[in-house]
């Protein structure tokens, strides 16, 4: 009964709304069975009408949400190399306060850990102990979600036994994922593609991610490290990877390969909106750059140009392998759509074979804050539902 319960529980939480037969089809349980949890669910005040579904020809369905004053609430964080951000989501995904930005780069792992632990301590006592039922947190590298551990960092490192730390440090359930997983999870729950059985994202952020939907679910590999798409050999360059190899797309197709660039053309005294902002601080952020490439910069367009048609590339050799229904570009990159869109399909056009590129349709996403809602439904895919309540679902729910 618990399981059912919890899986009911998941879905009112990131679809928000349903009715008991579409419920049921969800999760494959009888319409008795279903209707029995959410009327125990009901008189728990977990669950509260809705009002009818639109009309089919046939007697309006009752829909059900959950009743979210009753329920704790997902503190959900993303970070990158660069930035660590929070959001506090209800248990419907909805967001409670701003999100917080924190400059925090990961080079510097004794500190970003520390300033990472202390912002999540700030929300926790902010709103209490109890009021936070579980931390999900994404970040790039080899992470092994089930133990928490990051791979990318050696053992004695505060990033390998993040988990552990974490929840030994607030008493609180945590959930750790790779940033492209988290992407991918954001679409999967909440993109205009949710309902397509195979859909590529691609992470355009300092690096290359991926995350894999095949058959409408996330696939992750054997050993949990499928989507490592910024790795592939495919640059027209030998400079060296983060990853300590040579070729690799990621040294051709990502914005910290952008930014490097624009700041080399300036120091040799080539115009650009950034040159101001450059020479005064010395450095460009990766936003001040994507808004002088939006305000047509000519050689802000220029950079972005070359690691969009790198990116076409990878994705023609995505395009035969998986023959996906959607390739989705979302991450920080994803907001030069202009830009993206032309190059990549120049790219397709000229590396991929027509008939099968023809099948696939790239997209743009269009949500925000895709790290941090996908880590917040990557969260909500593990609590355990059947505990969230200050009346215990014991004494309410029958035993069975």
């Amino acid at each position: 009964m618990a399981k059912s319960i919890s899986q009911v529980m998941r879905c009112l939480s990131i679809n928000q709304e349903h009715s008991i037969a579409e419920l049921s089809q969800l999760i494959n349980k009888s319409v008795p069975n279903i209707t029995g949890i959410v009327n125990c669910l009901l008189e728990a005040d977990l669950v509260i009408e809705k009002g009818l579904a639109p009309s089919t020809g046939g007697r309006r369905a009752q829909r059900f949400a959950l009743n979210v004053a009753q329920l704790p609430y997902v503190l959900s964080v993303a970070l990158d190399q660069f930035y660590t951000s929070f959001a506090l989501y209800d248990i419907s995904g909805n967001v409670i306060c701003d999100v917080k930005y924190l400059y925090n780069p990961l080079k510097n792992t004794k500190r970003a850990y520390e300033q990472l632990a202390q912002s999540c301590k700030e929300f926790i006592v902010q709103y209490g102990s109890g009021k936070i039922c579980i931390i999900g947190l994404s970040m790039p590298g080899f992470i092994d979600a089930d133990s928490g551990i990051n791979n990318s960092y050696p053992e004695s490192d505060p990033f390998f036994h993040l988990k552990e730390k974490l929840q030994s440090l607030f008493k609180i359930p945590v959930v750790v994922e790779n940033d492209s997983v988290a992407i991918a999870m954001a679409e999967k729950s909440f993109g205009d593609q949710k309902y397509a059985k195979d859909l590529l994202v691609v992470n355009l952020n300092w690096g290359v991610g991926l995350g894999i939907i095949i058959d409408g679910k996330l696939f992750k590999g054997h050993s949990g490290h499928a989507g490592e798409f910024s790795h592939i050999p495919l640059a027209d360059t030998e400079l060296l990877c983060s990853c300590g190899k040579r070729g690799c797309l990621e040294v051709s197709a990502s914005l910290t390969i952008a930014l490097a660039a624009v700041t080399q053309r300036i120091d040799r005294g080539e115009a650009s909106l950034l040159a101001a902002t450059y020479q005064q601080h010395r450095t460009i952020s990766g936003d001040e750059f994507i808004d002088a490439v939006n305000r047509g910069d000519q050689l802000a367009v220029e950079e972005a140009q070359k690691i969009a048609g790198m990116l076409g590339k990878g994705i023609a050799t995505l395009i035969h392998i998986i023959n996906p229904e959607y390739i989705t570009i979302s991450g920080r990159g994803a907001k030069m759509d202009a830009i993206l869109l032309p190059e990549i399909q120049i790219a397709i056009q000229k590396y991929a074979i027509p008939h099968i590129a023809r099948f696939t349709k790239i997209i743009i996403s269009n949500i925000e804050h895709p790290q941090l809602i996908g880590t917040y439904a990557l969260a909500v895919q593990k609590l355990d539902f059947s505990a969230l309540t200050t009346q215990s679902l014991a004494s309410t729910l029958p035993n069975q």
